[in-house]
């Protein structure tokens, strides 16, 4: 039996930076003992071993959740706001309600059902707030690549929705898609 006081969730997500596609966040329970090797930012990561760790992640974690944010949400809510509902929703999708939530960053979702604690720098110090941080990334990242498939002239499997001179080309020469976040500086200048 796993006593209540040892279920911390790590939360973390990605996608804030992006002009297409979801902000995507990742809640993740880990064994107090696990033996998951290498857990580091997602970012600090090579794409290979972030999917060879999000399958270790997924078969050692007790529990994990994986949620978003829409591009809509994004634009009727701003980012912050939206990253913040991508948060309490990964939490939410949880088969069991964790004791504390470890929230990577400076805010804790008020609409969170459980007590949070705001962890900056959460992705560089916990391992759980790792987790899910390499979670996110590899849903987000499946995320661009299908993306991609459906609309190959903008190189989303790429660039992943950055706003990178490519991305940017795209846009001036193909306009938006239903998947741009449109009050975003770039894809605004297209809606004016």
């Amino acid at each position: 039996m796993i006593g209540r006081q040892m279920l911390w969730a790590g939360v973390d997500e990605v996608g804030r930076g992006p002009l297409v596609g979801a902000v995507v966040a990742a809640s993740v329970i880990l064994p107090v003992n696990h033996d998951i090797r290498g857990l580091k930012d997602s970012k600090r990561l090579t794409e290979k071993r972030r999917g060879e760790l999000a399958s270790e992640i997924e078969r050692s974690a007790l529990y994990f959740g994986v949620a978003e944010a829409s591009a809509e949400e994004i634009d009727a809510l701003n980012i912050h706001q939206a990253t913040l509902l991508a948060m309490s929703r990964a939490v939410s999708v949880l088969s069991m309600n964790p004791w504390r939530v470890l929230i990577d960053g400076r805010h804790v979702p008020a609409s969170l059902a459980h007590q949070g604690i705001a962890v900056v720098k959460g992705d560089a110090r916990v391992d759980a707030v790792k987790a899910a941080s390499i979670l996110a990334k590899v849903h987000r990242d499946h995320q661009m690549a299908l993306l991609d498939q459906a609309h190959p002239e903008y190189g989303f499997a790429q660039h992943k929705g950055y706003p990178t001179p490519q991305h940017l080309e795209a846009l001036s020469r193909y306009g938006l898609i239903d998947e741009h976040r449109r009050t975003f500086g770039p894809c605004k200048i297209l809606t004016q």
